[in-house]
């Protein structure tokens, strides 16, 4: 390219930029006019609170206390989650439950309290309301581990939506973590936070575990409208020696104030959650590995980033296509020039064990004759404003209309376009551009608050259905592939979210930015997302919009190798490949890309636990002693299943960093050296590898060197036993996989594993290897 031909293309880019920013600015202009036509100005409000308690009506699994403005039921369902909604709002309809309503617990009984209150007495926890309308969540104790004042509304006087207002105090050691996984820790400090999908909030969900010395307990307000949770942490000792207790306040713009409560340790709580909101699907196989996103600019391109990766013995199980590979990024069609054999590449790739994955985007350009838009169309499919007119916008690729997905017909549709892309080869979807922001970003769909949407039926607008955008489209093309493909597990991938979004994939952390607090983020995020009921999540290795230095890229990778999603995407269409970063990045990179492979049986163990139980793959570090106030507020390390610590670097120039132990002894898994915890240590932290240390006693499934798995046992310390779980991989359908269950015990200088069956146990079948037998434990 010489100099005018460079000018040429400068000039078309911004010719073409300046006239998507026109565009931009006249949607945004349309957008404020149907919001001023088509929303009912707030005017004068009126407060109201419940009033006096009036009476109560017991019934099924709790009942109804009625007060003199409003009343409240509650509702406890089989496995211990608690259910209360004011002014008479029931579990559904809502987009979070799997299945409906829950079983309820017929043993639970709504009964007189003192001072006129009403109390509900079930086998986990007991429930007090108060004659004013507070509410206490207490242990069969007595213990009380939350407290609600009475909530208060503001209606319109005119009529329309109520805002509301919920407060609570919980035990001043109390901390709170989850509302979906937050750029700013796991553990949430003092500040508001917006339940608005995007940004640094791709799944903005109000669950809020909240993790105490007494007991954890999580509370989900099941509303989809905007709003914000305001959290203060509570201090001890604070004021004349009495205790400050922590608070959690609940905003909501509107939508019906409801909420579950489970009570118990960490573990029994996400299993009820997810027994809830639907077991989390259970990714393919392939989608274990190492994936790569990129805007490729043609079918070259890819073969040269596979053939880079290949001469390299760099594993790598997937590619992600931008919408770049689209025809003028028109949904579900491929640019010929670029792609035109795009199906026998994708096979080629499949042979040599790398699948692609397309980009999908929650937005139809408007073209006449298209095959998408006008099959939309047909069907009544997008979204309409106020007026009844289809709403536009100016999504990435151009003027855009934007599929109604609260709609059984449209999600049917949308569903079946998956067709397509499963007859170009894709093998997964990774959804983009489906939380319409209304921030005014170029190459961002929009709509505005008033536009119309379906509801499943009811009829609403934007505001209760911007959150839920996400989860509607991860399910119509969960709903399709099951369809179109029975024999395989869907591979969806989305950007954003809502609670039971699990159910039909996984979540990546959106656009995370290049610089080391963007690593640290992507930790947070994840940890985050685990604790709300989403195990299968990751961030963009590298981040975008920035160029990483060697350093930050490498230890953004190592950590990658332990996430659930382990992906790389740097940059646009001129995205960073490992080898582009020196010849020390690439070395230490294929030593954690090795490593991810070597641990395959055990991440697809992790994938079918977190089915089973709700168990996260990512755990905080205060997972099984949710009492330790020191794990507590450790943020910089994590737990991988139950067998494994993993402690990243995320700051520049470190080789040997401090981590928090919980009780027992560790290893360090590649010098093998002992540590014994509860307590702080120094490891080293060498540019080839993070720590990463492994349980006394625990089974670890491994890939063995023909491919095969082995057991690696860790020895317990002395007078110990320990064991694990291993679950085989059974394919990429849906077979049923057995548990395969494991005891590891000290006999003197020796480790005896043996295989737990009915009848008794067994030799193991598979090979064992046992480690940590050399090294003396070692202390704070």
């Amino acid at each position: 390219m010489d100099g005018r031909d460079l000018v040429r293309s400068w000039g078309g880019a911004g010719a073409e930029r300046a006239g998507r920013g026109i565009r931009a600015v006249r949607a945004a202009w349309h957008r404020r006019r149907s919001d001023a036509a088509g929303l009912p100005p707030r005017g004068a409000e009126r407060a109201r609170t419940p009033g006096e308690v009036r009476g109560a009506e017991p019934g099924p699994g709790g009942g109804v206390v009625r007060f003199a403005r409003s009343e409240l039921r509650i509702v406890v369902a089989v496995g211990g989650a608690v259910f209360l909604g004011w002014d008479g709002a029931g579990p559904e309809p809502s987009y979070a439950l799997a299945g409906g309503a829950p079983e309820v617990d017929p043993r639970a009984v709504l009964e007189p309290h003192q001072d006129g209150g009403w109390r509900v007495v079930a086998e986990r926890l007991t429930v007090v309301v108060s004659r004013r309308g507070a509410v206490e969540v207490c242990t069969p104790g007595g213990l009380v581990l939350r407290r609600e004042l009475p909530p208060r509304w503001w209606e319109p006087v005119s009529g329309g939506t109520a805002r509301w207002t919920q407060r609570a105090e919980v035990a001043a050691d109390a901390r709170f973590f989850g509302l979906g996984g937050r750029t700013s820790g796991p553990r949430l400090r003092d500040g508001a936070y917006r339940l608005w999908n995007g940004g640094a909030a791709p799944l903005a969900v109000p669950v809020l575990l909240v993790v105490a010395d007494a007991s954890a307990h999580l509370v989900f307000h099941d509303t989809t409208w905007d709003g914000a949770v305001v959290l203060r942490e509570g201090e001890e000792g604070a004021g004349s020696g009495h205790d400050r207790a922590g608070r959690c306040e609940v905003r909501m713009d509107g939508g019906p104030l409801r909420r579950w409560v489970i009570v118990g340790t960490p573990a029994r709580v996400l299993n009820a959650w997810v027994s809830l909101t639907g077991a989390p699907a259970l990714p393919p196989a392939w989608a274990l590995g190492h994936q790569h996103a990129r805007d490729f600019a043609d079918e070259q391109e890819v073969r040269e980033t596979v053939a880079g990766y290949q001469e390299r013995d760099l594993p790598l199980d997937a590619l992600h296509l931008d919408a770049g590979h689209q025809d003028g990024g028109r949904a579900f069609t491929v640019d010929q020039d670029r792609f035109p054999k795009l199906a026998v590449l994708a096979e080629e790739l499949r042979q040599d064990g790398v699948r692609l994955v397309s980009a999908v985007d929650a937005a139809v350009r408007v073209v006449p004759g298209d095959a998408v838009y006008e099959g939309g169309s047909a069907v009544d499919a997008f979204v309409r404003d106020a007026s009844g007119r289809t709403v536009r916008g100016e999504g990435r690729a151009g003027e855009s209309v934007f599929p109604d997905l609260t709609h059984a017909r449209a999600r049917a549709w949308w569903g079946g376009l998956y067709g397509e892309r499963l007859e170009q080869g894709f093998a997964g979807f990774w959804h983009g551009a489906h939380e319409p922001p209304a921030r005014g970003a170029f190459g961002e769909p929009w709509l505005p608050r008033s536009a119309r949407h379906a509801l499943e039926g009811r009829g609403g607008d934007h505001r209760e259905a911007h959150n839920v955008a996400a989860l509607c489209m991860a399910r119509a093309a969960y709903e399709g592939l099951r369809g179109l493909s029975p024999g395989e597990r869907p591979f969806v991938l989305s950007r954003s979210g809502w609670a039971g979004s699990q159910r039909y994939g996984g979540v990546w952390a959106g656009d995370a930015g290049t610089g080391w607090p963007g690593l640290r983020a992507s930790l947070s995020v994840v940890l985050g997302l685990g604790l709300c009921g989403v195990p299968y999540a990751g961030t963009d290795i590298g981040g975008l919009g920035g160029d990483p230095s060697p350093e930050l890229y490498l230890r953004w990778f190592q950590l990658g190798a332990y996430l659930p999603m382990f992906r790389t995407r740097t940059g646009a269409r001129e995205g960073r490949e490992p080898w582009e970063f020196g010849s020390g990045v690439l070395e230490h990179a294929r030593g954690a890309l090795l490593e991810r492979r070597r641990l395959s049986p055990y991440f697809v163990t992790l994938a079918h636990l977190a089915r089973w139980t709700g168990s996260p793959w990512v755990r905080p570090l205060w997972w099984g002693a949710p009492e330790d106030r020191a794990l507590r507020d450790c943020e910089d390390a994590f737990l991988l299943g139950d067998s494994m610590l993993v402690a990243p670097v995320l700051d520049p120039g470190t080789e040997r960093r401090a981590v928090r132990l919980p009780r027992g002894r560790w290893y360090d898994t590649v010098t093998e050296r002992a540590y014994e915890g509860p307590g702080q240590v120094l490891v080293d932290a060498p540019r080839a590898r993070i720590p990463v240390l492994a349980r006394a006693g625990a089974v670890v499934p491994v890939r063995g060197a023909d491919g095969a798995p082995e057991l690696e046992v860790w020895a317990p310390a002395p007078g110990r036993a320990g064991g694990g779980l291993v679950v085989p991989d059974a394919g990429e359908g849906w077979a049923v996989a057995e548990i395969e269950r494991y005891v590891a015990r000290r006999d003197g200088t020796r480790v005896v594993v043996t295989r737990e069956r009915e009848g008794g146990a067994v030799e193991p079948s598979r090979p064992v290897r046992v480690r940590g037998l050399g090294g003396a434990a070692r202390g704070q």
